[in-house]
């Protein structure tokens, strides 16, 4: 029997920011499709944790603890490699700042760690990555951007203006999904794809009135749940999506398909 071309057994994926809301479920999902995967966090006594977690359940996993913002550690780390057939650049940093507040210093923090940092991981881990296209055909990198780089929020949502989205947030994201299809183009010749996962309202906490608000915005009714990111995040990293590349693919219950 041949194997599903959602399986990816036999490859190795590294995971920024695994710890996190989202970042953890796409982690556990690669885990379970049978990946080798690298979690990542600064903080390395939770990541030793998580790491554990994730080993009594049966997975294969090892880590890497370093700043995926410090350039210098990304080209440290990605030069050791090997091999790498899965990238998934998913941390970010911002802050919670009103319209009135934000920085150009916030403009630039926020643009650097979804941007910059995403393009010097997969410049730094091109070698890799290429490796693992020759060895297996495939090799697949994955920028999880954001729907406010597509749509800007709906301020009248909120109850406080500094609950939205930051102001900074969205242009940062919006780089990101260009930034996906020049890497595509740049890096389709060697066999390695470049797509962008695009989710919508995946809340980790929301007050009860705020999150009905938020659901009724979508034209499924709900908010996103950590689970619902697994099955598109596996077609975009497995041999399943073997011809897509230069995409990115909304998983927002449809929030900007209105």
């Amino acid at each position: 029997m041949s194997q599903s071309p959602f399986r990816l057994d036999g490859k190795t994926a590294f995971v920024s920011g695994s710890r996190g809301h989202l970042g953890a479920a796409m982690t556990r999902a690669l885990c379970e499709a049978g990946a080798h995967v690298i979690v990542n966090g600064r903080d390395d006594s939770a990541l030793a944790d998580f790491e554990t977690g994730l080993r009594r359940d049966g997975h294969a996993v090892s880590r890497a603890a370093f700043d995926a913002f410090d350039s210098a550690a990304v080209r440290r780390f990605f030069g050791g490699l090997e091999r790498l057939d899965i990238l998934v650049n998913n941390a970010v940093a911002m802050q919670m700042k009103s319209f009135a507040d934000v920085s150009p210093e916030d403009f630039a923090a926020t643009y650097a760690s979804a941007v910059t940092a995403g393009f010097e991981a997969v410049r730094a881990a091109r070698p890799a990555l290429a490796a693992a296209a020759r060895a297996s055909g495939d090799a697949s990198v994955i920028t999880i951007a954001s729907m406010y780089g597509q749509v800007s929020p709906d301020a009248r949502l909120y109850d406080d203006p500094a609950r939205q989205s930051p102001f900074h947030y969205g242009p940062a994201k919006a780089a990101q999904l260009q930034l996906t299809r020049h890497l595509a183009a740049e890096l389709g010749p060697q066999g390695i794809r470049v797509n962008a996962l695009v989710p919508g309202p995946f809340p980790a906490r929301v007050e009860a009135a705020f999150g009905a608000r938020l659901a009724a915005r979508t034209m499924l009714g709900r908010l996103g749940r950590p689970e619902d990111i697994a099955g598109p995040l596996l077609f975009l990293a497995a041999p399943a999506a073997a011809f897509v590349t230069g995409a990115a693919l909304n998983v927002d219950g449809g929030w900007t398909a209105w």
